[in-house]
């Protein structure tokens, strides 16, 4: 039986090879000290209102992993209760991996990426699918989206923890570079009109009215 949350993590593999490694008694310090979070917080759900994307992980009954890209409006991963996570469904390539993966093997795994400020949280937990339940799906449903919501997947959190951000390349979304260029087109254009009045000033000194 699971002694601390890390121990989702930290199997005895692991922690075989962190005693090999010389990290294992860092990681003991950290288990006895608390361990990993496995409730929503409200860091957690501050990360999460501004997250516009993540990545699912999940596996099928032979272990096969897949690695799922989701992306949304910011905060379309939601918070349900104190230790649920969901979000809406829609219609995509229909080929249902992630679908199929969750029906025979309910562990799953949320990889959250700030490339921005160079952030990034692991999840673990296990995956639910629902169907036929409208309230949920309203809740869940992004009001910025047209795509019709077909059901709600919900991660159970069993752990979470926050990664360093060392070696996290800084990148920056459309969203968050658009009003950065439309201040700096407005100034261009302020400054190409200075511009074009100093022009047409120094023309008129140059050609005096007779």
């Amino acid at each position: 039986m699971s002694r601390f949350s890390s121990d989702i993590a930290f199997t005895p593999a692991v922690k075989a090879i962190q005693t090999e490694k010389g990290s294992r008694s860092s990681y003991a310090r950290m288990e006895e000290g608390g361990s990993w979070e496995s409730t929503v917080t409200s860091g957690l759900k501050e990360f999460l209102s501004e997250l516009d994307m993540f990545y699912l992980g999940t596996a099928n009954a032979d272990g096969q992993p897949y690695i799922q890209y989701r992306g949304g409006s910011p905060g379309f991963l939601k918070v349900v209760d104190a230790n649920t996570l969901g979000f809406a469904d829609f219609g995509g390539n229909r080929q249902y991996i992630t679908l199929g993966n969750i029906s025979e093997n309910s562990k799953g795994f949320i990889f959250l990426m700030d490339y921005a400020h160079s952030r990034r949280i692991k999840l673990w937990g296990t995956l639910r699918v629902v169907e036929g339940d409208p309230e949920l799906l309203e809740q869940l449903r992004d009001p910025s989206y047209p795509g019709k919501v077909e059901r709600a997947i919900l991660f159970t959190i069993a752990a979470w923890d926050v990664n360093c951000p060392q070696h996290i390349h800084r990148r920056f979304s459309q969203r968050q570079v658009a009003p950065v260029i439309e201040t700096l087109q407005a100034r261009i254009a302020e400054l190409e009109a200075e511009l074009r009045q100093v022009r047409g000033e120094g023309h008129e000194l140059d050609h005096p009215s007779k």
